[in-house]
């Protein structure tokens, strides 16, 4: 009899655990394409790396990264939002994670272009060396991590 009370208090201790902890995860909004089979490995991995990930299919990334200031130079095939940072193509999430408990004076991170190796961009045992690039409002960047490849 005592089991038939306890039961539904550990179920409802249990459920208000699990979302405690789930609102716990940094949440990130995802702009990409939806014909891209690497961004959706990427948002894999982000949420492997404990983020809640909003995901969005659009037909006008170009449109979005201009009203995110992210530069030309530093473009890949999908962007995010988190907090108040913008977050260009294959970054690590440990490199956003880091990001968000640093919280520098910044627009964002990329990672120009497609390199291989990055999160998402698993190609086996091939990985290109590539940095992940802070940028801010006056368009200087610096390299926030750096990764060798082989």
């Amino acid at each position: 009899m005592r089991l038939r009370t306890i039961l539904p208090v550990l179920i409802i201790l249990l459920a208000t655990m699990s979302v405690a902890a789930r609102a716990a995860d940094p949440e990130i909004t995802v702009y990409k394409s939806k014909s891209c089979g690497c961004c959706s490995v990427w948002l894999d991995h982000l949420r492997t790396n404990g983020f809640q990930v909003t995901a969005h299919d659009v037909d006008d990334l170009d449109e979005r990264k201009d009203k995110a200031k992210i530069p030309a130079e530093l473009r890949s095939c999908h962007f995010g939002i988190v907090e108040v940072y913008a977050i260009e193509g294959h970054v690590p999430a440990a490199d956003i994670h880091r990001l968000l408990k640093e919280k520098p004076k910044a627009l964002g991170l990329a990672v120009p272009g497609m390199p291989m190796g990055s999160p998402g961009m698993d190609m086996g045992s091939k990985k290109d060396a590539f940095k992940v690039l802070l940028f801010t409002m006056d368009g200087k960047t610096s390299v926030w991590q750096a990764y060798d490849g082989n």
